[in-house]
């Protein structure tokens, strides 16, 4: 007889569930061919990076102001990553669906729906072992970190923590899609399809939607690959943080409702409304929420803190009229040069896109195309500049206030390093495979008294 809900609730440990949860996933085959397939990877992206910046820094070395553009963020810590991203776009899937398809496959599914918990305690302990599967997955990108300290590269902790971050949340966001995939489908690989879909469509739709605004730049927001941008860029985005989340939310939720095997579809569907309409909300809420912070050690998203204590104080609201296209290349510098580091430093900003349905004949003919208008309180002034030092004076001007002093000693030294990562690859096409099929073979020896076992659990 199947308990009822609030006995089963108190009942139930979670340990014996989290236990089978991990047992099940690294019993797979799943998560250990991708660790594999994973270290030649991202040693080979780490090896490349090492050696492009190294010849960077040979340039840097007699001149402060090349060295001063070397960042470890950009030159290795980016490119190394982007290796892993494309392996948990493309592989983490598998390992994900590990954790439900091969339960929906077999039948025990309808076994386990009987146990002492709820459906959302039991999909949570799936996304449990999601997190503890990224990160073991993630041990050849932090192993690379590792070597690139010991090499006596430089890693900025606030930086680091932050692109760290930013991964995670991407690791569990493409477990969410493929456990809900799991849930809706009837085998592991139309499961697998399904996300798949979803991953690779996004690449497609940030794609095609590059540039536009209006709805089409919303839905654009929508896509994967913006996930990870801001974090890449150094910057740590509240919003973004918020949709994230409630996105990886709102997928387990819709799981918990699509879990049970005895449930009628019609019944799913009409529960899976309330979800839908609350992620969407959530997501709605993010795009609102502006709010994020600088954590790099160059401070390239942010102007001088002298000027960013000035900005502050302007109270007045800010209109900027922006005479571009946004495939305009000149948008794109002012964009990240100049609005993105006002809309941070400035109380009141408002930015209005008045180039964007504009075509080249148009734009030809308009002799006020490319003209940025900047409108504070009662006063208002024109440039052409995507320059800072040309739009900051200007914007002191429109509110009356005196430049700050420039402060010294807040220059970035950059951190240029000659080496050559060429030895380490022996490690990620060597020593740690040796290591993580040491481990595997281990795995695959179930414990004398253990009550979950690997045996018979390969997939």
């Amino acid at each position: 007889m199947r308990l009822p809900e609030p006995y089963r609730a108190r009942e139930a440990p979670l340990a014996p569930l989290l236990a089978k949860e991990l047992a099940e996933i690294v019993c797979g085959r799943a998560l250990w061919t991708m660790l594999l397939l994973v270290c030649p990877l991202i040693g080979y992206s780490f090896a490349q990076a090492v050696s492009l910046y190294g010849e960077a820094s040979a340039s840097a070395r007699q001149s402060p102001v090349l060295a001063a553009s070397l960042s470890p963020l950009d030159g290795v810590l980016v490119p190394t990553f982007g290796a892993f991203y494309v392996a948990v776009t493309l592989l983490f899937p598998f390992v994900a669906i590990r954790v439900l398809g091969k339960e929906k496959e077999s039948g025990a599914l309808r076994l386990l729906v009987q146990l002492p918990y709820r459906s959302s305690t039991l999909i949570l302990a799936k996304l449990g072992a999601v997190l503890a599967a990224w990160t073991l997955v993630s041990i050849p990108t932090v192993s690379a970190l590792a070597i690139w300290a010991m090499m006596g590269g430089h890693l900025a902790a606030s930086e680091t923590v932050n692109l760290l971050f930013g991964h995670v949340l991407y690791g569990l966001l493409v477990g969410a899609i493929a456990l809900f995939a799991a849930t809706i489908a009837d085998s592991s690989a139309t499961s697998a399809i399904i996300a798949l879909a979803v991953t690779i469509g996004s690449w497609v739709l940030d794609f095609t939607l590059a540039g536009h605004s209006g709805l089409a730049a919303f839905v654009a927001q929508l896509s994967l690959t913006q996930a990870l941008r801001p974090f890449e860029q150094g910057l740590l985005s509240a919003g973004l943080v918020l949709g994230v989340t409630g996105a990886i939310a709102g997928l387990s939720a819709l799981a918990s409702v699509w879990l049970p095997p005895s449930v009628p579809t019609q019944t799913k569907c009409i529960r899976s409304v309330p979800c839908v309409l609350a992620t969407l909300l959530a997501l709605g809420l993010a795009t609102q929420i502006r709010q994020s912070v600088d954590v790099t050690e160059d401070r390239r998203n942010s102007f001088p803190a002298a000027d960013e204590r000035l900005l502050a104080t302007l109270r007045l609201p800010l209109i900027i009229k922006v005479n571009l296209a946004p495939e305009d290349p000149r948008y794109a510098d002012l964009q990240r040069n100049v609005l993105a580091k006002l809309d941070r430093a400035m109380p009141n900003v408002s930015i209005i896109l008045a180039g964007s349905h504009r075509d080249a004949a148009s734009q030809a003919a308009d002799d006020a195309y490319g003209e940025i208008e900047y409108s504070y309180g009662a006063r208002l002034d024109v440039s052409r500049s995507t320059s800072p030092r040309e739009v900051l004076p200007l914007l002191y001007t429109l509110a009356g206030v005196q430049p700050p002093a420039p402060a010294r000693g807040d220059e970035y030294p950059g951190y240029p390093l000659v080496a050559t990562a060429d030895a380490a690859l022996f490690w990620f096409v060597g020593g740690l495979p040796l290591l993580i099929a040491g481990a595997w073979w281990w795995s695959r020896r179930p414990p004398a008294k253990s009550l979950f076992t690997c045996k018979g659990a390969q997939s």
